[in-house]
């Protein structure tokens, strides 16, 4: 089995990663019998090759899964936290545009009450 590339894998379906993934691990199971058995050192080097290609169609499959989320949920009132953005800790916890804007029921009543004089007089 050659090498698989990842932009090939993108744009195959998700039948036919689960398909692919299946084969590369039966190749590979294969060729961890015919190390212990004693195999040649091609199969040998061949393991590595298919592992990188185990995880490659892995990647693609999970980067799959996660953009159809994000789609799913991207108008929602709530999202899952894996797929919420992950700025920094002290960000996340800083207080909205809507909460740093609001007042207290006292500073509204005495804004009301007592409105900013104006003066006649120009600087």
């Amino acid at each position: 089995m050659v090498k698989v590339k990842a932009h090939e894998l993108r744009n195959q379906s998700k039948e036919e990663l689960k398909k692919k993934l299946d084969t590369l691990k039966t190749e590979l199971s294969q060729l961890r019998v015919a190390k212990v058995t004693g195999g040649a050192a091609s199969k040998l080097a061949k393991i590595k090759v298919v592992r990188k290609s185990v995880a490659r169609v892995l990647t693609v499959y999970n980067q799959q899964q996660k953009s159809a989320l994000k789609e799913f949920y991207k108008n929602k009132k709530y999202t899952p936290l894996d797929l919420r953005v992950k700025k920094t800790r002290a960000i996340r916890r800083q207080l909205t545009k809507f909460e740093s804007g609001k007042k207290t029921l006292k500073q509204a009543k005495k804004d009301a009450h007592f409105p900013q004089r104006r003066f006649a007089v120009k600087a």
